[in-house]
């Protein structure tokens, strides 16, 4: 049976048992260390938290990661039988994920299959971010669908328009979802380094936010959000759209 919902410092287990919980993630917390320089991450949070747990013989296993910026669910197993069998659920296919996204403008499709393989950019040509991915047909394959939810204007942005988009990736290649979105002509709110210029996020880098990247970017962070993970035929979790996003989305008229 699970346990009670309970908050930590930085986000919500939104369900827990002896063998896994499930953490709805802020925006702007890491999953994972990226530098030995004591910056909070989900992980040693976790580990905090479940220090009982890890002392008698417990883990933290993170089965899904997202990258610092996006917000939403991730699974985790505290037990090593229960990585394993997640980790089996993801070999085998059955581990189903599903997000929330903002994009610019209005799409002439309501639902849309985006199959293109992804490899690093500086493997091919010249890039200023050693990490940014683009398509290439030497790349692995990455396969995402898109179905529209809303397409809207906001009073605040001078009629431009966006959309709220689903993305179920059939893959879990890295940035997958917001190179196949630049890719067609929409990317994601809030974007740097795929968004209108990769400069951006050079700027971000050594400015940190400032008014002017607010102009072009309109978002602090990317507008992606992890709203569905499911393990088929057994359990599936839901999170609403993060706060910030739910508020760039009231700001708007559908259509």
């Amino acid at each position: 049976m699970s346990k009670s919902v309970r908050v930590s410092r930085d986000f919500a287990i939104i369900d827990e048992t002896d063998d896994y919980l499930v953490v709805d993630k802020p925006p702007f917390l890491l999953v994972h260390p990226t530098k030995p320089d004591g910056q909070p991450t989900l992980w040693k949070e976790l580990r905090d938290l479940l220090a009982f747990e890890i002392a008698n013989g417990g883990q933290v296993s993170l089965v899904n990661r997202l990258d610092r910026e996006t917000s939403g669910l991730v699974l985790v197993a505290k037990t090593s039988a229960a990585a394993r069998r997640f980790g089996l659920a993801m070999q085998e296919q059955r581990l189903k994920k599903q997000y929330l996204a903002i994009v610019f403008g209005w799409p002439d499709w309501d639902e849309r299959t985006v199959d293109a393989p992804l490899d690093r950019q500086g493997k091919h040509q010249s890039s200023a971010i050693w990490l940014k991915q683009m398509i290439h047909p030497a790349g692995a394959q990455a396969q995402t669908e898109f179905r529209v939810e809303r397409r809207f204007t906001r009073s605040t942005s001078a009629g431009e328009q966006f959309a709220l988009l689903r993305a179920i990736p059939r893959t879990g290649r890295t940035h997958q979802i917001r190179v196949h979105l630049a890719s067609i002509g929409h990317p994601v709110v809030g974007d740097k380094i795929y968004g209108p210029n990769e400069r951006l996020y050079l700027q971000f880098i050594e400015t940190g936010w400032t008014a002017e990247l607010e102009r072009q970017l309109l978002l602090p962070r990317h507008a992606l959000h992890s709203t569905k993970l499911a393990i088929e035929g057994e359990k599936e979790w839901t999170s609403p759209l993060y706060v910030d996003l739910a508020g760039f989305l009231n700001c708007s008229g559908d259509l």
